[in-house]
C-alpha cells in the first residue's frame, strides 16, 4: 500500500538533506511505526506521502500513485491524523465531523459510533472551542476514520491522552489494520509503538538505523539470559534479583535449577531490551 524507495529531500536554504535515501514499505492490514527524535524526519516523509509537499527525489507512492502526482482521488483514499488537530472551533463536535465527512465519495462510518467508542457522545453537541487536548485528539482520529481510507497516517495518536484513552485509539488502530488499512504511525512514544505496531523502523538525523518488528529488534539486541526475582528479607523492602542464567542450556543449568527452589519464589524475568534501549544502542542518541 505503501512504497517508499530511496527518498531524498532538502528543505529550501538548509544546509543538510532533510530525509536521506530512505527506503521502506507498508502493507494492506499492516501497523508501521516510523519512530524517532523531533526533526529525524519523520514528519517531512509524512507529508511527502500525503501529497503535500513535493520536489523530492527517489520514490513515496501510495496503491502504486506517485505521491507527487496525487489528487482528490488519491487524498480520498487516506486519512490522517496530527498531533495538533485542527477544526473549525464555533461548530461542535458532531458539526465538524459531519462538515469533513461531506469532503468525500462513498461510504462513511457513522459518527454517532465513533464518538460513543471514544467517549465523546456526551460532548458531540458542544463547541470544539471548550475542548480539552485530548478530546480534540479523539476527535481528530475520527475525522481521519470516517471516510474508511485504505491508507492511515498517524502523528503521534495517544498525545495528551490518559490510559483508558490511549488504549482504545490503540484498538481501534488494530481493528482497522484488521480490516486491511495500511496505518503509517509517526510517534516518539516508544512504549506506545511497542504496543501498537507489526514493524517498526527508527528514523535518525533522516536515516533509518533499523527497520523490524519490536520483538525482533528486542531478541537481536537484547540480552539472552534471565534473572530470578524473590521476596525481600524485609517485608517491604525491594525484591532480590539474581545473578544472571544464559538461556542457551538453561534447562540443563543446576544453578538455576537451585534457584528456582529458594523460598520466597516472584518469578523469572527476560533480559529482553526496551525500544528506548535499543535506540539509544543503535545511534548513541537518548530519544527526545
Amino acid at each position: 500500500m505503501i512504497e517508499v524507495k530511496g527518498l531524498r529531500f532538502t528543505y529550501p536554504r538548509a544546509k543538510a538533506e532533510a530525509v536521506r535515501g530512505v527506503d521502506f514499505s507498508v502493507a494492506a492490514g499492516e501497523v508501521f511505526g516510523f519512530l524517532g527524535p523531533s526533526g529525524a524526519g519523520k514528519s517531512t516523509t509524512q507529508r511527502i506521502l500525503l501529497g503535500s509537499l513535493g520536489g523530492y527525489s527517489g520514490r513515496a507512492a501510495v496503491s502504486g500513485i506517485e505521491a507527487s502526482r496525487a489528487d482528490g482521488a488519491y487524498r480520498s483514499r487516506v486519512g490522517a491524523a496530527f498531533e495538533f488537530p485542527c477544526f473549525y472551533q464555533k461548530l461542535t463536535g458532531r458539526e465538524n465531523l459531519e462538515l469533513f465527512a461531506s469532503f468525500y465519495p462513498g461510504p462513511k462510518d457513522d459518527p454517532r459510533e465513533l464518538l460513543e467508542r471514544l467517549g465523546l457522545a456526551e460532548a458531540a453537541d458542544r463547541r470544539v472551542a471548550e475542548y480539552s487536548k485530548g478530546m480534540k485528539m479523539r476527535l481528530n482520529l475520527i475525522r481521519a476514520l470516517i471516510h474508511r481510507p485504505r491508507v492511515l497516517f498517524l502523528d503521534e495518536p495517544t498525545s495528551g491522552l490518559d490510559p483508558a484513552n490511549a488504549r482504545t485509539v490503540r484498538d481501534l488502530v488494530r481493528e482497522r489494520a484488521a480490516a486491511g488499512a495500511a496505518v503509517f504511525l509517526t510517534t516518539h512514544d516508544m512504549a506506545a509503538a511497542d504496543a501498537a505496531c507489526d514493524r517498526v523502523a527508527f528514523l535518525v538525523d533522516g536515516r533509518i538505523a533499523a527497520c523490524d518488528s519490536p520483538a525482533a529488534l528486542k531478541r537481536r539486541y537484547g540480552k539472552r539470559a534471565v534473572v530470578v526475582e524473590r521476596e525481600a528479607p524485609e517485608r517491604d523492602g525491594p525484591s532480590l534479583l539474581s545473578p544472571e542464567y544464559p538461556l542457551d542450556g538453561l534447562a540443563e543449568d543446576e544453578a538455576f535449577r537451585a534457584e528456582l527452589r529458594k523460598p520466597g519464589l516472584l518469578g523469572v524475568r527476560t533480559l529482553d531490551s526496551s525500544l528506548d534501549q535499543i535506540f539509544l544502542q543503535l545511534t548513541g542518541r537518548e530519544l527526545a
